[in-house]
C-alpha cells in the first residue's frame, strides 16, 4: 500500500540526486586512501583536481551525512620541517611557465589515483621546457621516500650541471629534510598556499591522467 504522496513506481533518481551520489562515492575514496586521515579541506582540493567543481562547505556537508570525518588532526608540520622553514617557501617560478631552455624548470606533484586493488599514489617530474614528465614513480603510501626516489630518476635521466628551479605545491613530502636533502643543488619553488594554479601544468597532467583512466574503467 502506498503512502499519500508517496509514488509506486520506482523512484528514478534526478541528475542532482545521481551527481550527489557520484560525488559522494569519490569523496568515500579519497577519504579511504588517505587512511581516514582526510578532512573536508584536502578532499576538497583531490576532487578540485580531478576536475569536480564543488565547494569546501559542501564536501563537508556531504561528509557529515556520511558520518565520516578526520581521524587524524596533529599537524605534521613540527615533524617534516624546521620550524623557520616555512619563511623560506617563495614562489620563485611565479607562474612562469615557459623556460628558454630544457632543464630550467622542473615541476613534480603527487596525486591519487584509483585501481582495482585500491589506491594509488602518482608522483611525477615535469620539465616545462617540453612538458614531458622525465621521471615518475607510483607507490601505495604518500611517503617522502616516493618524491626522493622520483627526484633521484630524474637526476639521472637529466644533465643539471646549469641553474635548475624545481616547482612544488607545500605537501609535507615537499618541505621534508630529506627533499631538501636531495634537492640541496637546486632552487626550490613553492605554490602559494591553497593555490593550485601555481603548479597549473603538472595538476593538469594529473588531472588528464585520471579523467582517461576514469573514462576507460567505466568501458570495461
Amino acid at each position: 500500500m502506498a503512502f499519500r504522496g508517496q509514488a509506486t513506481g520506482r523512484h528514478k533518481p534526478s541528475a542532482s540526486e545521481q551527481r550527489k551520489h557520484a560525488v559522494k562515492k569519490n569523496i568515500q575514496k579519497i577519504y579511504d586512501g588517505s587512511k581516514q586521515n582526510y578532512g573536508a579541506p584536502k578532499i576538497t582540493a583531490e576532487l578540485r583536481k580531478a576536475g569536480e567543481v564543488i565547494s569546501q562547505r559542501t564536501v563537508g556537508k556531504y561528509m557529515r551525512e556520511m558520518g565520516i570525518r578526520a581521524q587524524w588532526v596533529k599537524p605534521w608540520t613540527t615533524t617534516t620541517r624546521d620550524s623557520d622553514f616555512s619563511k623560506e617557501l617563495h614562489n620563485v617560478l611565479n607562474e612562469q611557465f615557459n623556460p628558454d631552455r630544457p632543464n630550467a624548470v622542473w615541476c613534480s606533484d603527487i596525486t591519487y589515483i584509483w585501481t582495482a586493488e585500491g589506491f594509488v599514489y602518482l608522483t611525477s617530474i615535469m620539465d616545462l621546457y617540453s612538458r614531458k614528465i622525465i621521471a615518475w614513480s607510483l607507490s601505495e603510501t604518500m611517503e617522502v621516500s616516493c618524491v626522493t626516489e622520483t627526484v633521484r630518476k630524474a637526476l639521472q635521466r637529466r644533465n643539471t650541471d646549469q641553474p635548475l628551479i624545481l616547482h612544488s605545491d607545500r605537501g609535507s613530502q615537499y618541505v621534508s629534510r630529506a627533499y631538501r636533502e636531495i634537492t640541496e643543488k637546486f632552487q626550490l619553488s613553492y605554490s602559494h598556499k591553497g593555490y593550485p594554479y601555481d603548479n597549473a601544468c603538472i595538476e593538469s597532467f594529473h588531472s588528464l591522467i585520471k579523467r582517461t583512466m576514469y573514462k576507460h574503467s567505466n568501458h570495461i
